[in-house]
């Protein structure tokens, strides 16, 4: 199948509304255009997959090749006495197939509803929220070596799935494109509630009356009232990581800051509340220019318009600074820069 190549305007296509443009673009919708893709891309000196753009940084002007991935289906594969078998094309949006799935009677995704961008995109981030990270659900990762013109699958272990992070993550960006993600949905469905937000979830379940849907309806409140909606102010969802410390780094930091926010880890570390950390430091509701950060969650950065990468990675660094300078912690960018 052929493949047609223009420049695109991309600054409506990424959540954070940067201003962007790309000299050369190209729509996927079939992996029947996969080959052609590998010959396309040839004549590039690198390439960038773009799923939602919510978890990107665009530079004002990228010179490769941008691949827009744009391919629709969801199937369930098999339907066993322990788990649902679901497979969706990495082009569908992620909060749809979430709600797709609970429609089907197909229960595990919920704690993950609204996470802006595409199901190929959640697996390069690893994805997580309120008690689910999107490892624990993964099957398979089929992808293409945009390089070498070939396919693979990935088991869950060899995605090296960490924390936001995960073995595309780590490639050089244009090497693979996932193409599809088959995911494990277990049997019983047994409801994830650790987080405060939802207690309301957990009297519910309680009474035996609580049913996924109310789960994620419940994160889609507790997300729009913490999160703006990027189609009304740009943003990426959480810019930082919560940093991880040391079980000695925590008792110090405890010691002068007795309200800090953070959680135990098995291996011992405690990972820090980086919204904590910045909101503490005085710059929740602050902003520089065209950028600032959001006035209910200090993990927002956002853009009030017309805001380019530059501005918004000062802001950034900014705030890194700051928050190292009164607490010796070091926070870590969640998207990643393409120029």
């Amino acid at each position: 199948m052929s493949l047609s190549v223009e420049p695109k305007d991309l600054s409506s296509m990424n959540t954070l509304g940067l201003v962007s443009h790309a000299s050369a673009c190209v729509v996927f919708t079939d992996e029947a255009q996969l080959p052609a893709l590998t010959r396309l891309a040839t004549a590039y000196d690198h390439a960038l997959v773009l799923g939602g753009g919510s978890n990107v940084v665009l530079a004002p002007q990228l010179s490769g090749l941008v691949i827009c991935t744009q391919t629709q289906g969801i199937a369930l594969i098999a339907d066993t006495p322990d788990a649902w078998l679901v497979e969706a094309q990495a082009g569908e949006t992620w909060h749809n197939f979430v709600g797709k799935c609970l429609e089907n009677g197909w229960a595990g995704l919920e704690n993950l509803a609204l996470i802006p961008g595409t199901v190929g995109a959640a697996p390069v981030q690893n994805i997580g929220a309120y008690g689910v990270e999107l490892d624990t659900r993964i099957d398979q990762v089929h992808a293409w070596d945009i390089q070498q013109g070939k396919s693979r699958v990935f088991s869950r272990s060899e995605c090296e799935f960490a924390y936001r992070d995960s073995f595309f993550k780590r490639q050089p960006a244009g090497r693979w494109l996932i193409t599809r993600v088959r995911f494990r949905l277990p049997k019983p469905w047994v409801p994830q509630l650790s987080y405060p937000d939802l207690s309301t979830c957990r009297e519910m379940a309680a009474s035996g009356q609580l049913t996924p849907r109310q789960v994620f309806d419940a994160v889609c409140a507790i997300r729009q009232s913490k999160l703006p909606d990027p189609a009304v102010l740009g943003n990426a969802g959480s810019f930082f990581k919560n940093p991880v410390v040391e079980a000695s780094v925590w008792e110090g930091l405890r010691a002068g800051f007795p309200d800090l926010v953070g959680y135990p880890q098995p291996d011992g570390t405690f990972k820090l509340a980086a919204g904590w950390l910045i909101d503490r430091a005085g710059w929740k509701g602050r902003r520089q220019g065209a950028v600032g950060v959001h006035d209910r969650q200090a993990l927002v950065l956002v853009n009030f318009g017309g805001a380019t990468s530059a501005e918004l990675l000062t802001l950034a660094q900014n705030i890194c600074a700051d928050v190292y300078a009164r607490f010796g912690v070091r926070l870590e960018q969640e998207p990643v820069l393409c120029a």
